[in-house]
């Protein structure tokens, strides 16, 4: 019965990810190097490429530092009750209860233009849903629970005795952070970014809706793919998905390094 399950494992492991990645990979180079390079060289794919990479940049800055003050907040927050806190808690799983698309759509009914924050924002100048900053909140909603909830465990394992003897010999709060709670959450917050900048990446739903998916202004790799499926332009695309895929194999084996390397620390 074990073997039957291994078994079983590899084969949806294969079908799932396997396969589809050995397909995508063969239809990327199906017309030769050339045609591939051009494909990932044309100047909406470059664009989408950079407007993928600010965008992923920017989310992960603010996750971690967003991310640990939460993670902080929740867990050695005496000050909030019992109700706020399994308040907050909820509010922090929210996107993954929340399909992408409704957090885009609720971005956009929030700060669109036709909204009173989105009119108030366009009177100044500064443009939300349909430009980059839009993209980024959307991308932010997203991952936000990633970095909280890696940091959370080990804030709660660690305990506070370490911390309350430091403020005891008069450290400040930051002293106390980076000398005794940082060395303690650093490869959780490793971790927290490595599963951040693979899951902005990937991210399709909520970008398309706020972003508006306008060539060279707003289009990102995964929007770039999607209007490249839907033109028939299958080369392009799988070639554009094979570069975000390796980049995510890249991070996931990054991870496995930091995991192998917090082992022999």
């Amino acid at each position: 019965m074990n073997k039957l399950w291994i078994v079983l494992t590899y084969a949806v492991f294969t079908v799932l990810l396997i396969i589809p990645l050995a397909k995508m990979t063969t239809a990327a180079f199906s017309g030769g190097l050339g045609t591939l390079g051009d494909a990932l060289s044309r100047p909406e794919a470059l664009h989408a490429f950079m407007m993928t990479a600010l965008v992923v940049v920017t989310v992960t800055i603010l996750n971690t530092l967003l991310g640990m003050m939460t993670a902080v907040y929740l867990v050695r927050g005496n000050w909030m009750s019992r109700w706020l806190r399994r308040l907050l808690n909820s509010i922090v799983d929210l996107p993954y209860a929340v399909s992408p698309v409704i957090g885009g759509l609720m971005i956009v009914l929030l700060l669109g233009p036709g909204s009173a924050a989105g009119t108030f924002f366009d009177h100044i100048g500064f443009k939300i849903v349909y430009a980059f900053p839009g993209m980024v909140i959307a991308t932010l909603f997203v991952t936000f629970p990633l970095m909280v909830r890696e940091v959370m465990p080990v804030l709660q394992e660690i305990g506070t005795l370490q911390e309350e003897a430091a403020s005891t010999l008069g450290a400040y709060s930051w002293t106390t952070f980076w000398k005794v709670t940082w060395p303690s959450i650093r490869w959780a917050v490793i971790y927290g970014v490595v599963l951040t900048i693979a899951r902005a990446l990937g991210e399709f739903g909520a970008v398309l809706v706020v972003s508006g998916n306008i060539i060279n202004r707003t289009q990102t790799a995964t929007t770039l793919i999607y209007q490249d499926v839907e033109n028939f332009n299958v080369t392009s695309a799988n070639g554009a998905a094979l570069v975000l895929a390796a980049f995510s194999i890249g991070l996931m084996l990054m991870m496995e390094w930091a995991k192998k390397r917090r082992g022999v620390h």
